[in-house]
């Protein structure tokens, strides 16, 4: 449930509806608006039936959440929330590009891309030192030492950096170098690298599972936010159907659906969506039409021999004209990029 204060409610009450959720063993979270201030509870909210909250002093009333998602949902939390990565702010009036190879594959390739991106108009470098693939056989990452190089492209451009973790070990070698944590969509309900990534108090970006719904992807997000850590953004990255032209279905209509059940920022990643180069840049344009507050961009130095998801892949002067034509596109629907 909610309980919503009426406008400029005086702290003590805001106190005493605290100390009666907090009696019950039950968690508050607040949102602080304007005017209104909003307290969600998250627990058991049976164990408040007896309480008559809605005597309490300048309080206005009391509105129950029928969802099982708590954390993200936007009648917890009104407000759009922007979460900060590094210098650059996701989910504010800015579209934010992320961009960068599948597979970090070496020092020049990284410091390559990181420039040639940066160029163009990306803000975040993406790129992958810990690869689960769907053989075994296929190409796993360079791990930490790819991790080392991404650290040292943000050095040389500024660039905050987002590298995918897929173990505890992973995110204790990754905290060290990299601006945010990414949860790939294999994992996103692996509740306790979920965890994990949230007791770090990183940012965490939070792709979509290959199956998932709307609703098990934003219980996902819950995991990282109940331990403390209300920076998640999250990331449609296509899931699978019966179609088989693309890799996978993007999911166009998450981005308003999102929007509309959650405060989190979305972006979308129309590169592992497709895994067809040409589509990328009509489906980059389409989540940007909807309302997505970013992009995640595949580049490489020369796609044909990528170890990793080559044909899905931007060449730079590809990536350089993808944002040119994003930016009046982008101005139309009032972000900066």
């Amino acid at each position: 449930m909610i309980i919503v204060m009426k406008p400029n409610a005086k702290i003590e009450s805001i106190k005493q509806v605290l100390a009666i959720i907090e009696e019950k063993g039950l968690k508050a979270h607040i949102s602080d608006g304007a005017e209104v201030t909003i307290i969600g509870v998250i627990g058991d909210k049976s164990l408040l039936a007896d309480q008559n909250i809605e005597i309490v002093d300048d309080v206005d009333r009391v509105v129950p959440v029928t969802e099982s998602y708590k954390l993200p949902n936007k009648k917890f939390h009104p407000e759009p929330s922007v979460v900060k990565v590094g210098n650059v702010l996701i989910g504010g009036d800015q579209l934010v590009i992320m961009s960068g190879p599948c597979a970090v594959e070496s020092k020049k390739q990284v410091l390559e891309t990181a420039h040639a991106i940066k160029k163009a108009g990306a803000s975040i470098l993406r790129g992958g030192a810990y690869k689960p693939r769907t053989s075994p056989y296929a190409f796993q990452g360079l791990e930490e030492e790819g991790l080392r190089y991404m650290k040292e492209a943000r050095e040389e451009t500024g660039l905050p950096v987002v590298c995918e973790v897929t173990s505890l070990e992973a995110i204790e070698s990754a905290i060290k170098y990299v601006d945010m944590l990414q949860i790939g969509a294999r994992n996103m309900q692996n509740f306790y690298l979920l965890k994990e990534a949230g007791k770090t108090g990183l940012p965490v970006l939070l792709k979509r599972g290959l199956s998932a719904t709307i609703e098990e992807w934003l219980n996902a997000s819950e995991y990282i936010m109940s331990q403390g850590n209300p920076n998640v953004v999250l990331c449609e990255r296509g899931i699978r159907t019966f179609e088989t032209a693309t890799r996978n279905t993007l999911d166009i209509s998450a981005v308003p659906v999102i929007k509309e059940k959650s405060h989190l920022p979305i972006i979308v990643d129309p590169s592992h969506a497709t895994g067809v180069r040409s589509y990328v840049k009509p489906l980059a344009m389409s989540a940007v039409a909807a309302g997505a507050d970013g992009l995640m961009i595949e580049t490489h130095p020369n796609p044909a021999i990528a170890l990793s998801d080559g044909p899905q892949s931007l060449t730079f002067p590809q990536f350089e004209t993808l944002c040119e034509e994003l930016r009046p596109l982008a101005q139309l629907f009032k972000k900066t990029f």
